[in-house]
C-alpha cells in the first residue's frame, strides 16, 4: 500500500519506538486486560500499523491475528486524531462486507482511539471489540482515551530506553587496553534495558591502567542515570589518586546525591602498575573479586569497607596483590552468581574453574558471557571484568 511520503514518515516514526515484532510485553497486556475487563469486550488489543501491515503488540480475549494494512479497522482510525465508535459494524459502509464482520468471528461492535509517536503521527491504536452490537457512551469514549494516553506513554518509553541504552553502551570501553604484559577484557549486560552496572578502565597519570567495577542498588532507569554519575565521578579521581583516596574523594562528591536518592552502590576499584606487577585496590562493599593463580589455587579477599552511600566521611582501606605469569584476577557483579545455582561457595567454585579452563582475557570473559545468553532470564545486570598477566 503506498500512501505517500507522509505515510514514509509515519512509518519511521512506529519503527523508532522499536516495538514492532518485539513479542508480547506485560505492560502492554496488562493495559489490554484492563480495558476488556473494564468495558466488558470480547477483546482489547493495542495495535501498530506499518507500511502494509497490522501488527497486535498486545491482545487480551478472542485472539485476533496479525493481517494486511488493508481492511483492518484500525486503519481507519489512524486516519483522524479522534476516537472512532462504530456501534454496529453490518450497518456501516466502510465495515459490512468485510470478513471478520460476515464470517468469524463476527465483530459487532468497534471502538478505537489511536496512539501517536512522538512528533504527533499516528502509528497504532488501542481498540475494543466485541461479537455483539453495543452502545458507548461519552464516559466510555472519555475512559477510552486516558487508556490510549497510557498506552502512547508506554510507547514513548520504548524509545526513551532505547535512546538510553545506546548512551549507556557508549559509555562502555570500547576496546581492550594495551598494557605491557598483560591482557584485559570485561562485558556488561544489563537484565533489562539499561541497568545499573558498569565497568571502566582507562590509563593513569603515572602509566598504569585503572579499572573500576561497580553496582548501583536497582535497576532500570534510576539505576542506570546513578551508574553514569558514578562513573564519571570515578574517572575525576581514578587517573590522579591512588584507589582509596579516589574511592574517597569520589564518595565525597556523590553523598549528597546517593543519600537524597536513598542509593547505595557497591563499587571495586583497582590500579595495575605493570613496573611491579602489583595490583592495588580498595573495595566498597563489593567483595566480589578472584584471585586465580596460574597453579590453579584460588584467593579471594572477603574483606570490604562500606558502599558508597552509606555514611558522610567513610575511608576505605587499599590492599595489594601481586601477580605471577599467567595469573587472573577476575571481579565481577552479584549477577553473576544467580547463573550458578546452589550457595555461594558453589557459585564461586564454579566460576573459578571457569577461569582456570585457560586462555586470553577475553576468552575467560566469553565463557561467561555465553552462559548469561543461555539463561532464559537475566534476573539481574551481569558484569565480568578479567586481568590476566601474560605467561
Amino acid at each position: 500500500m503506498d500512501l505517500g511520503r507522509g505515510d514514509e514518515v509515519r512509518v519511521r516514526a512506529l519503527e523508532n519506538l522499536g516495538v514492532l515484532d518485539t513479542g508480547p510485553e506485560e505492560r502492554f497486556d496488562r493495559l489490554t486486560g484492563l480495558a476488556r475487563r473494564l468495558f466488558g469486550v470480547a477483546s482489547a488489543a493495542v495495535t501498530l500499523i506499518d507500511r502494509d501491515r497490522l501488527y497486535f503488540k498486545s491482545n487480551d480475549g478472542a485472539q485476533l491475528l496479525d493481517g494486511p494494512r488493508s481492511g483492518a479497522f484500525c486503519d481507519q482510525t489512524i486516519r483522524r486524531p479522534e476516537t472512532l465508535v462504530v456501534e454496529d459494524m453490518r450497518t456501516d459502509a466502510r465495515f459490512a462486507d468485510n470478513p471478520l464482520v460476515t464470517g468469524d468471528p463476527h465483530v459487532r461492535f468497534y471502538a478505537g482511539h489511536p496512539l501517536t509517536a512522538p512528533g504527533g503521527h499516528r502509528v497504532g491504536a488501542l481498540c475494543l471489540i466485541h461479537d455483539r452490537p453495543r452502545t458507548f457512551t461519552p464516559e466510555e469514549r472519555v475512559l477510552l482515551e486516558e487508556l490510549a494516553d497510557w498506552a502512547e506513554q508506554e510507547l514513548t518509553r520504548s524509545a526513551e530506553l532505547e535512546q538510553a541504552a545506546l548512551v549507556q553502551r557508549g559509555l562502555l570501553p570500547r576496546r581492550p587496553p594495551r598494557i605491557a604484559g598483560y591482557d584485559v577484557a570485561g562485558v556488561c549486560l544489563p537484565s533489562r534495558a539499561v541497568g545499573g552496572d558498569f565497568l571502566d578502565w582507562y590509563p593513569t597519570q603515572d602509566g598504569g591502567l585503572a579499572v573500576t567495577l561497580g553496582d548501583v542498588m536497582g535497576k532500570g532507569m534510576g539505576a542506570a542515570l546513578v551508574m553514569a554519575m558514578v562513573r564519571t565521578a570515578m574517572r575525576s579521581t581514578g587517573r590522579l589518586h591512588a584507589p582509596a583516596d579516589a574511592l574517597r574523594q569520589a564518595a565525597g562528591a556523590l553523598h549528597e546525591d546517593l543519600e537524597e536518592t536513598s542509593t547505595l552502590v557497591t563499587l571495586c576499584h583497582a590500579v595495575l602498575r605493570p613496573d611491579d606487577d602489583m595490583v592495588r585496590y580498595a573495595d566498597a562493599g563489593h567483595g566480589l573479586m578472584l584471585l586465580v593463580r596460574a597453579d590453579g589455587s584460588v584467593h579471594r579477599d572477603v574483606r570490604g569497607d562500606l558502599p558508597l552511600g552509606v555514611l558522610p566521611g567513610v575511608d576505605w582501606h587499599e590492599a595489594k596483590v601481586a601477580l605471577g605469569p599467567g595469573d587472573v584476577v577476575l571481579a565481577f557483579s552479584d549477577g553473576l552468581l544467580d547463573l550458578y545455582p546452589g550457595t555461594l561457595p558453589h557459585a564461586l567454585d564454579e566460576i573459578a574453574t571457569t577461569v582456570r579452563a585457560g586462555g586470553e582475557a577475553a576468552d575467560v570473559v566469553d565463557r561467561f558471557a555465553d552462559r548469561a545468553h543461555r539463561a532464559e532470564l537475566l534476573d539481574d545486570d551481569v558484569t565480568v571484568m578479567a586481568i590476566r598477566r601474560l605467561p
